[in-house]
């Protein structure tokens, strides 16, 4: 009884860890409708993919956008802050670049968008455990 007890809860939390949703922002930024993804929930120390879709008002990929992730960790006692940019490259209708959130904590996120002489931005924070 034992032993099923414990496959059956090793089987529950692995389930869990297969059906765990990937970290997910939907906004707009100016004219367009963006979703940015980032591979881990919550986001991590160290490498973390983030997946941005940019879609223009009738809802079509934007394939000729420049997208830039500026994220960021305000200053604390003892530490000045830190300030990091990625730039995103197509890859088929979405956007991708990795962010290496260098500590845990809470960082600052902001997408700017730049397509057919328009731009947006769109910002919002992740806590890396």
């Amino acid at each position: 009884m034992k032993k099923l007890l414990m496959v059956g809860f090793a089987m529950l939390l692995s389930t869990g860890v297969a059906l765990a949703k990937d970290y997910e922002v939907k906004k707009k930024a100016g004219d367009f409708d963006v979703v940015v993804t980032i591979d881990k929930n919550p986001p991590v120390t160290g490498d973390n993919g983030v997946t941005v879709s940019v879609k223009d008002a009738a809802g079509k990929a934007v394939k000729d956008a420049k997208v830039v992730i500026d994220y960021s960790m305000p200053a604390m006692p003892g530490m000045p802050p830190m300030n990091y940019k990625a730039d995103a490259m197509l890859r088929g209708d979405v956007y991708t670049a990795t962010m290496n959130l260098s500590m845990a904590g809470p960082w600052n996120v902001a997408v700017k968008i730049s397509a057919g002489g328009k731009t947006g931005s769109m910002k919002f924070t992740v806590d890396a455990k």
